[in-house]
């Protein structure tokens, strides 16, 4: 919670404490004088009105003064003056105390910052080394850099600058641009992209663009740019407000002045207006509307999702369009063994202990993943690692390591028909592919990928019940990978070997057809944040996602379970009926009562009843909200 917000909260409640105690005066007649006396029950009640309500009626002079009087602190204010002239000084001040309760838990909702790109920025490194020849390397901010020179890239640092690798070779990790966590294999004469985290081996990098061109750069842009593109829903309030207030106030001027000026009863009419006034106070929208919506983001919360404020719940209610991530938000974002195919006559174990006592030396992802299951099997059902020596990586291919019953070789099918081993082709076009051979002799593949979650089928078949047309992947990983999960989960369609710019494009592209709109975009990496800033509504993944991409995000899945979304678009979809009801049944009494008043058969009391019980009873139907249970 912020300052303001906490000073704001103190000042309210403070307001409504010495409101409750006025009323209990004025009630309870403790006070002598104070019933017959409006002067000075007058200005009692002005005292928690002015508490609470200072900065509406601020902003509504200001907004006379500049011309742009027609908003709702303007018709607060009016109405709230208007309950004073006519005598109802507990309601003047009743309604602009929940006014202003209202608004407060609106601005809690969204008081977070959507424009914090914090860990964005650690993507860009905070200098670069510079090989000037002769030994000599220099230290130089990455803005400093020219086209053309050599930088040097220690083993875990990042890259500074777009560029070519001149000298050495080794993995990179590009997880942070692409969400992908296997490293890619780089040497002399590839490209190399800013953002990314070199591996164990130095290399030399030549700078092929300036730092402003480099991804990175262009990334952070996007962002900032981005943030002032996003479509955002106006308050309904707000919107009604425009055509309600000059109507009701012109309404109310013509019904005091033109029958008095024929009848020449001027109290009698100005009476009419100011109990005109009263009924058209819009406390039953003021506080029913925002409640119904702060409900709806109180019942998300207790289903595991945050919903950053009210107009991205109106938005979830209509999704047309969802655009979705693929690693780590509709797989699991680690690697694991997920089938192993042994050679007639060898049993599975075998194949997976001959595998990883070669990649036992390895870190790379899929090394461990092999190591982590021989060990998991071999704790449940015993048997022996064979011990190894002389392991040795081939670059692109694989790896070798001398054991007792001879050499073991893993890695493509290619590597190994290099051995003059025969294997089969994998079957499977998203899996990563060990093929194990001991000595001559093939044992058998290790089939490792990255797992769909077992809720996201489910979670896509739900959404698209839910209301959403369609449902698309964008992914920075291999086209293979990506459209064996597109088959899995059940989407439309899949766009593969995309980096976040790229992810923006297409997004873009989607949301230029307005059939498709609005557009919901899922994600958890630092490489989404462009795209989740960019969207109609951007949802991330709170438990495994980056700060950045929940920064980013309008909504956050708190446990990453993708059935929350569809939970969440019930959720909105009931708030935004409950929201529809109260307008409709608020204007229609108020409409109806209006007219009795203009007409005079409608006094005060009916008033009270258009303004306080039309509220209450929209108050009643917004608290259903709070009733909605935990369905997941």
């Amino acid at each position: 919670m912020t300052p303001k917000l906490k000073k704001d909260l103190v000042r309210f409640l403070a307001a409504a404490g010495v409101f409750a105690v006025i009323m209990a005066v004025d009630h309870f007649g403790l006070l002598p004088g104070m019933a017959e006396n409006r002067w000075l029950k007058t200005g009692l009640y002005i005292i928690p009105w002015l508490m609470s309500g200072y900065d509406v009626l601020k902003k509504a002079f200001s907004g006379i003064r500049n011309g742009q009087m027609l908003d709702e602190s303007f018709l607060m204010t009016i109405a709230s003056c208007g309950a004073f002239v006519t005598g109802e000084c507990g309601e003047a001040a009743a309604v602009m105390l929940f006014y202003q309760l209202g608004e407060w838990f609106q601005r809690f909702a969204v008081g977070k910052s959507r424009n914090s790109i914090a860990d964005l920025m650690d993507l860009v490194p905070e200098c670069a080394y510079i090989d000037r020849g002769n030994g000599e390397i220099e230290e130089a901010d990455p803005d400093d850099v020219c086209v053309g020179d050599i930088l040097v890239i220690r083993p875990g640092e990042k890259i500074p600058l777009d560029g070519t690798v001149c000298s050495g070779e080794g993995y990179v990790d590009t997880s942070a641009l692409t969400g992908e966590s296997v490293p890619v294999r780089v040497s002399c004469g590839d490209t190399v992209v800013s953002g990314c985290v070199n591996g164990e081996s130095l290399l030399h990098v030549r700078a092929d663009k300036a730092y402003e061109d480099s991804t990175v750069s262009k990334i952070l842009e996007m962002v900032e740019e981005a943030s002032e593109k996003k479509s955002r829903t106006e308050s309904f309030i707000t919107r009604f407000a425009r055509y309600y207030t000059p109507a009701v106030v012109i309404c109310a001027l013509l019904l005091a002045i033109i029958p008095s000026v024929v009848t020449g009863k001027w109290m009698v009419w100005i009476y009419r207006a100011c109990t005109f006034l009263v009924i058209s106070c819009p406390c039953a929208l003021v506080i029913s509307v925002p409640l119904a919506f702060f409900g709806g983001i109180g019942a998300a919360s207790r289903n595991g999702v945050l919903v950053k404020g009210s107009n991205y719940l109106e938005l979830l209610a209509g999704i047309k369009t969802v655009v979705s991530d693929k690693t780590g938000t509709l797989t699991e974002g680690s690697f694991r063994v997920r089938s192993i195919l042994p050679a007639e006559g060898v049993t599975e174990e075998e194949v997976l202990f001959a595998a990883a006592a070669a990649e036992s030396t390895s870190t790379h992802p899929i090394a461990v993943s092999i190591c982590e299951e021989a060990e998991k099997r071999r704790a449940q059902a015993g048997g022996r690692i064979p011990e190894v020596t002389d392991a040795e990586a081939h670059a692109g291919k694989g790896v070798t390591a001398v054991s007792g019953a001879g050499v073991i070789a893993v890695g493509n099918p290619a590597f190994l028909r290099e051995r003059g081993i025969s294997c089969p082709d994998p079957d499977d076009p998203a899996a990563q592919v060990c093929c194990v051979a001991l000595g001559d002799r093939y044992l058998g593949t290790v089939y490792i990928r990255d797992g769909v979650k077992a809720t996201a089928p489910g979670a896509v078949a739900e959404i698209r019940g839910g209301g959403a047309r369609e449902f698309v992947i964008l992914t920075g990983d291999r086209r293979g990978s990506a459209e064996a999960v597109r088959q899995e989960v059940g989407a439309d369609s899949v766009f593969a070997e995309l980096l976040p710019q790229d992810k923006v494009n297409r997004l873009e592209e989607l949301m230029k057809d307005t059939r498709r709109r609005p557009v919901a975009f899922i994600g958890d990496g630092i490489n989404d944040a462009p795209a989740l800033m960019r969207s109609d509504i951007g949802i991330a993944m709170g438990a495994m996602g980056s700060d950045a991409a929940i920064e980013a995000a309008d909504v956050v899945i708190m446990d990453d379970d993708l059935l929350r979304i569809p939970s969440v678009m019930k959720i909105a979809a009931r708030t935004v009926r409950i929201s529809k009801q109260n307008i409709v049944f608020a204007l229609a009494v108020k409409v109806l009562i209006l007219i009795l008043g203009a007409a005079g058969y409608a006094n005060m009391w009916a008033a009270v009843f258009a303004d306080v019980g039309v509220a209450v009873l929209c108050i009643l139907n917004s608290m259903r909200l709070l009733a909605v249970k935990k369905t997941i």
